[in-house]
């Protein structure tokens, strides 16, 4: 469970010192920090479960979701979020791993999210598509749609067959939401190859 240092302090009340008290219970590693005042007293808590209470609001996307549904090769091993409103990327390490968060669009932020459970906790993570959208959104701009799939299949290197599997619609509908011309190539790339 997460807490802040006043929510742990409260239960410290018979030590003089309970600043110094936190610092042996890290040091003993029955409780773990998450970033400066913020901590989590269970060692095997699954990472994903501590990005949006690390900094939000975030919700997991980028990389980390496409590897996990299988639309990358790669394994990817710190978990990417996006915010909203930062303005500049954050990134925090923990015993639970490495942190990055990155803005994504005001009128995107809200859509494609899936709400997940972990025991008795919940967290947010984008849906495939949604994450295929933050993603391009945040790459350099490509000036042709010859270029645009370059990016698709050499630099990012999507898998085909998830990639045609994707929601067509629901693709088309996220894209529509950044207006940057990375999404306008994959509109016409999804009604031309996917459907839409």
């Amino acid at each position: 469970m997460f807490k802040n240092t006043s929510q742990i302090q409260s239960t410290l009340t018979g030590y003089r010192d309970s600043l110094h008290k936190i610092q042996r219970l890290l040091k003993e590693q029955r409780l773990f920090s998450l970033k400066r005042g913020l901590y989590e007293t269970d060692p095997n808590c699954p990472g994903e479960v501590l990005a949006g209470i690390i900094y939000g609001p975030s919700y997991l996307s980028f990389e980390y979701v496409l590897a996990a549904y299988g639309l990358i090769p790669e394994r990817v091993y710190t978990y990417t979020s996006a915010t909203l409103r930062k303005n500049r990327t954050r990134q925090y390490q923990n015993h639970f791993g490495t942190y990055l968060y990155r803005d994504v669009a005001d009128a995107a932020f809200p859509h494609g999210l899936i709400l997940k459970q972990y025991q008795d906790r919940y967290y947010t993570i984008a849906s495939p598509e949604k994450a295929l959208c933050d993603l391009l959104s945040i790459r350099p701009a490509v000036s042709s749609y010859r270029m645009f799939c370059d990016l698709l299949f050499d630099d990012l290197r999507l898998d085909e067959d998830e990639l045609y599997a994707l929601d067509a619609e629901l693709l088309i509908q996220l894209a529509s939401l950044y207006r940057k011309s990375n999404l306008r190539h994959l509109s016409k790339f999804v009604r031309e190859k996917i459907g839409g």
